[in-house]
């Protein structure tokens, strides 16, 4: 089973995510932790990203590509994958899916995690970390991940530990430029989504669209129901 997936910052992409990758036992390749990988290791596409990453230039789709193809080859996504952070314009949605298909590699499902701007951006600045584990979900925004409180302060629904912010969730600035990259239907992210809504039928792929609004809970139901 190998999924394309999108969503906007705050939409519960990663959690969902996750639940896919565990529950279908496959392999979670985001782009971003690829630029990383390569770059540490040295590979040659990693030299080569890492001169336009230094410059403070975007890397090319001539690199990023088969930086992505790459890993879709390796055995630890024979039984299927979830790639998630790319393509993030219908230039970069265009090129992927030629890519794939002159591969040889199979996309079998579009997911796309709707959520209104708004709503996402509270969910990005409602998010408090644990100090004990990060992984424990408070979201000050999210009525089933609230933080219990303690003495008159807000501590982790979990554990009780101590919770923070991360500084770039309160920056207004940063969080409205990633969603206008998104959100933008003509050269954004939102139109590679479009793009793929209007080849799935054509190319024998599923394309899967999910409120983002409901719980988490409710969400992953949905989600489970319309991936059997």
């Amino acid at each position: 089973m190998n999924i394309l997936i999108f969503g906007p910052n705050g939409s519960g992409k990663g959690t969902q995510g996750a639940v896919v990758q565990k529950k279908f036992n496959i392999t979670h390749v985001e782009s971003g932790a690829l630029f990383r990988e390569n770059i540490k290791g040295g590979t040659e596409l990693g030299k080569k990203a890492k001169e336009y990453i230094d410059r403070g230039d975007l890397v090319p789709d001539s690199i990023t590509i088969p930086m992505i193809l790459d890993r879709l080859k390796k055995d630890d996504c024979k039984n299927g994958w979830l790639l998630d952070g790319f393509p993030r314009n219908p230039e970069q949605a265009v090129a992927l899916e030629k890519a794939l298909e002159e591969a040889g590699i199979v996309l079998d499902y579009i997911i796309e995690l709707s959520l209104d701007r708004e709503t996402a951006r509270k969910r990005i600045m409602g998010r408090r970390l644990c100090e004990n584990d990060n992984n424990h979900p408070n979201n000050i925004y999210i009525d089933e991940i609230k933080p219990a409180e303690k003495n008159g302060e807000l501590v982790c629904r979990v554990c009780g530990g101590k919770l923070s912010t991360r500084a770039d969730d309160q920056d207004e600035a940063a969080i409205n430029k990633r969603h206008d990259i998104y959100y933008d239907s003509v050269n954004g992210t939102m139109a590679a989504v479009n793009y793929f809504k209007r080849i799935a039928a054509q190319k024998g792929m599923k394309f899967i669209e999910l409120d983002g609004t409901p719980s988490v809970k409710s969400v992953t139901e949905n989600m489970e129901k319309a991936l059997q």
